[in-house]
């Protein structure tokens, strides 16, 4: 195996390992470079997006092409929930605007698992999506 199959840091997860990933997770999301981000999935690694089902990074990636196709403007920020050996729980809020120029706020709660060389295996996302006024976003 070579390093590029891992991300570290590795399960079981400390506090501050578990903050280390989900800060680097964070950081892939907000560069919105689907290809930066497949990475730190499994090759067949599983996702439920809202009522979406998407499998292997190859649909990842794809994925998130056509998601920032339509979400523009997207800044995300999340948070540490709860951790266990390979497993995290995370919420999340983010914004876009859609292209009609409507802004809206996404709040949502993901639960992760990892392989043993750090990668996301597993990624289940509920989502919920609250239309807002410019003057009212947080994340400028």
């Amino acid at each position: 195996m070579n390093t590029s199959d891992q991300r570290p840091p590795f399960p079981p997860f400390t506090l501050e390992t578990a903050l280390q990933k989900v800060q680097i997770a964070e950081d892939a999301w907000n560069s919105q470079d689907p290809e930066r981000i497949s990475k730190a999935y499994t090759i067949d690694t599983e996702w439920r997006n809202r009522t979406e089902f998407i499998n292997g990074r190859k649909a990842v990636v794809q994925f998130l092409k056509q998601k920032w196709e339509n979400e523009l403007h997207y800044k995300l920020k999340k948070e540490l929930w709860g951790f266990r050996e390979n497993r995290m729980a995370v919420r999340f809020e983010y914004e876009y605007q859609n292209m009609d120029g409507q802004w809206f706020r996404a709040y949502g709660n993901e639960n992760w698992e990892f392989d043993a060389n750090g990668l996301m295996q597993k990624r289940y996302a509920s989502i919920n999506d609250l239309p807002i006024d410019e003057q009212d976003r947080k994340f400028k």
